[in-house]
């Protein structure tokens, strides 16, 4: 295999439906089906993936396994965030998909990043003391053998919204606040959340070029946040903001930037295109970057969608694909 495509994909809570709920997973398949097949990928990197029960099994991802059927990732080992009794998790799950042997599997939440402590101020009654402002999804950090025997580090990752994060006695209901400053304190406990998830891939990143300087490291996913924001550029870990001209080769670089600039669209909210999905590479395989694609064509406003309660089939992110020469 000369060519390795590797792909990100938000499917947006891809699960089964109740009989009769609208757009059924049947619906969905049908019109995300494609998209999966068009990405060619050999590498998969997908968010928000739903598990399914199933009598007397453990819950696995049936829904994902529906969608796959008839693409070239039919059959493929399907890497998956667990629960501690070793399930997939109901809602959200991380899953990296692809033929390419496994070689190790890591999940990390508030491992490398301990959990923040913060009183609420706008809580009703207020906190008399502190609670606890955990990390709320995992990373997985799935290992792949190439063709040639080297290792491939996969790091999939779906960060925390800028939706505000609840406040005791400060919702009306699921779309209004009573205050604005419960709303204000509810947006900065969501950005707290984030920087750390932001923290803990930059510190996971560094621990693995710690242990091989020359390995190869792509992070891929759904960051909920712009490339220029700081907890993107955490992540990257520019010269320009460490100042530290020997960090250079720690430096992981968007490939969405060989995209035209107005093209670099992965959701649009109140019809303006956001690109909040990305994937950062290590420099070492900047040599074999062929180039990438956003299959964007399509892609709905996902505010209009909330805006009337209606959901389309399609997922409200786009795709991105990257492709590597490796011959």
């Amino acid at each position: 295999m000369a060519e390795l495509r590797i792909a990100t994909f938000n499917v947006e809570n891809l699960d089964e439906t109740p009989p009769g709920v609208r757009p059924s997973l049947a619906e969905r398949i049908t019109l995300m089906r494609p998209q999966v097949a068009r990405l060619r990928a050999d590498v998969l990197c997908l968010q928000e993936v739903n598990g399914q029960e199933r009598d007397g099994l453990p819950r696995g991802l049936h829904a994902l396994t529906g969608l796959l059927q008839g693409t070239r990732l039919e059959g493929a080992t399907m890497t998956s965030t667990r629960t501690q009794g070793g399930e997939v998790f109901d809602e959200r799950n991380l899953v990296v998909v692809s033929h390419l042997p496994v070689l190790s599997v890591q999940q990390l939440r508030n491992d490398l990043v301990a959990p923040l402590t913060y009183r609420r101020l706008t809580a009703v009654p207020p906190d008399a003391a502190a609670v606890v402002v955990g990390i709320e999804r995992p990373v997985l950090h799935v290992v792949l053998q190439l063709p040639d025997g080297t290792a491939l580090h996969v790091v999939d990752v779906h960060w925390k919204s800028k939706l505000a994060t609840d406040i005791p006695g400060q919702r009306v209901d699921s779309f209004t606040w009573r205050t604005a400053d419960g709303w204000a304190e509810g947006s900065f406990l969501s950005s707290m959340k984030h920087m750390a998830q932001a923290l803990e891939t930059r510190r996971l990143v560094d621990q693995v070029l710690d242990a091989d300087p020359a390995a190869r490291v792509v992070v891929a996913g759904d960051f909920n946040a712009g490339p220029d924001e700081v907890s993107v550029l955490a992540v990257r870990g520019n010269v320009e903001d460490t100042g530290n001209p020997d960090l250079v080769h720690r430096v992981l670089v968007p490939v969405e930037s060989t995209v035209p600039e107005p093209s670099r669209v992965t959701l649009y909210h109140q019809g303006r295109g956001q690109m909040l999905d990305h994937m950062l590479v290590t420099r070492n395989l900047l040599e074999h970057y062929r180039g990438t694609e956003i299959h964007n064509e399509v892609l709905h406003d996902e505010s209009a969608a909330f805006a009337v309660d209606r959901k389309y089939p399609e997922s409200d992110h786009a795709p991105v694909v990257a492709t590597f020469d490796l011959g």
